[in-house]
């Protein structure tokens, strides 16, 4: 039996059902019942559990054969990460209690970094569980190809996207979350000792103007591409209801200036499968049916 924590989301989902289709047992951890429905139909066990419970997350953890653990996206945080800190220390101890054979943890590529960012609530989250005495891989994820549903309404609208990545002619390390989803199912049905990182992106780095060339190719007309003029950021996002916009700017200045980065340390990094163009396809396809 696996446990999954966010197993209604992109990669807990690709997760589960890597581990279905192998012939494991699944436990799917969700907030509440109604969420866990259409994995209790496919055979799963549904254990309930807010990711600040220490008694139901214990349960969840225990009498398994590993364990997937992620933090649940928080893109405005408090400045000092008090959300997070608060969620990490429930999760470290729910495991320390239950003492599953092993744990997976979805970490992110500049876990390592020491500047603060948005990605920092991924650093502390290693570091906590890295004091945990249970084998531990650290799956260190490259930026999301799924961003990009964000420039779908603007690609077929206004044939124009925004990037705050930029230059647009920098190569970008990007995944899809299919590839980090299968990899992660991998790795759960591995046997390790003590804590190691794993390094995951696609198949090969991306520009941001090749986004828009993409998006052209899938749409069947051309779509252009602008930077965000830096100096805008902060009024821009604080303009879309964020209160602490810093963290994420932090997070655009690091992979724009390349201190977010996988960790030099002689760790390689393992390539994916699916394509840019594999992700647009399915995410316009998805929009269609809404």
């Amino acid at each position: 039996m696996f446990a999954v924590t966010g197993i209604t989301g992109q990669v807990g989902s690709v997760l589960a059902r890597s581990l279905l289709a192998a012939g494991k047992d699944v436990r799917a951890v969700v907030r509440n019942a109604q969420k866990g429905a259409d994995w209790a139909a496919r055979g799963c066990d549904v254990a309930i559990a807010e990711m600040n419970d220490v008694d139901a997350l214990q349960k969840a953890f225990s009498d398994v054969e590993g364990v997937f653990v992620m933090l649940p996206s928080n893109f405005d945080p408090t400045p000092g990460f008090p959300e997070s800190r608060q969620t990490i220390a429930a999760i470290r101890t729910a495991l320390k209690a239950a003492q599953p054979a092993k744990v997976v943890c979805l970490s992110t590529i500049g876990a390592h970094a020491t500047q603060t960012n948005l990605l920092s609530q991924l650093g502390i989250l290693e570091q906590e569980l890295g004091t945990l005495s249970i084998p531990v891989s650290f799956l260190r994820a490259a930026w999301f190809l799924e961003n990009a549903a964000w420039d779908i309404a603007p690609a077929r609208v206004d044939r124009l996207i925004s990037s705050f990545l930029q230059p647009l002619d920098k190569l970008v390390p990007m995944v899809a979350t299919a590839d980090v989803g299968r990899v992660a199912a991998e790795l759960l049905q591995q046997t390790w000792s003590g804590h190691r990182v794993v390094n995951l992106e696609g198949p090969r780095r991306i520009k941001p103007l090749e986004i828009a060339e993409a998006f052209s190719k899938v749409l069947g007309h051309t779509v252009q591409i602008d930077a965000v003029p830096r100096q805008t950021w902060e009024s821009l996002f604080t303009s879309q209801g964020m209160k602490n916009p810093t963290p994420r700017m932090q997070m655009l200045d690091g992979f724009n200036e390349g201190w977010i980065e996988f960790e030099n340390d002689g760790v390689p990094v393992r390539k994916g499968e699916v394509t840019l163009e594999t992700v647009l396809q399915a995410l316009l396809e998805k929009d269609d049916e809404r």
